[in-house]
């Protein structure tokens, strides 16, 4: 029987992992580091939850909440905004993408509070509904709609209109 949730949970691992991390990334702004330990600290922390599991309707759902948690912990911390300088990030370049959009949208994030960054990941990027990010951040309805009003407008006031002409690249 153990055998067997172990197996469940190698499986859901490695089904739900990729998504995990682009998330992470997009939370840490580009931060592979510390997004490859947020999903290490979320998939722990899920299998630790695992034998439960049967109660939770959506494991994916709740990987995704264990992440935005994990995160908002960490940026909580005082390490959190410490920064090496005069190094360069290891990044592997990006097939396809246009690296100038991905580094001035990922800085413009890097600029949000770190409960508006979760809002706008959230909403944006997992497509989740006001109901569902106001769950899994443990917030009201009203309180996501003015977080993602408020940092959207600071994202276009970052971005201005440099990304139109990203976009007609």
């Amino acid at each position: 029987m153990r055998a067997s949730r172990a197996d469940e949970f190698l499986e859901f691992a490695s089904a739900r992992s990729g998504h995990l991390f682009r998330s992470a990334c997009l939370l840490t702004s580009g931060d592979v580091h510390l997004a490859e330990d947020l999903v290490q600290e979320t998939l722990g922390r899920m299998y630790a939850l695992w034998g439960r599991m049967a109660r939770i309707g959506n494991p994916a759902g709740y990987a995704q909440t264990v992440l935005v948690r994990t995160f908002l912990s960490h940026q909580r911390r005082r390490s959190a905004t410490e920064r090496p300088l005069g190094e360069l990030p290891d990044r592997l370049p990006e097939t396809g993408d246009d690296p100038a959009l991905r580094i001035a949208l990922l800085d413009a994030l890097a600029g949000l509070a770190p409960k508006d960054r979760a809002v706008v990941v959230l909403r944006y990027w997992e497509d989740r509904s006001v109901e569902e990010t106001a769950d899994a951040l443990h917030v009201s309805s009203a309180a996501v709609r003015t977080r993602s009003v408020r940092a959207l407008a600071k994202l276009r006031e970052r971005l201005g209109g440099s990304l139109a002409a990203f976009a007609t690249r």
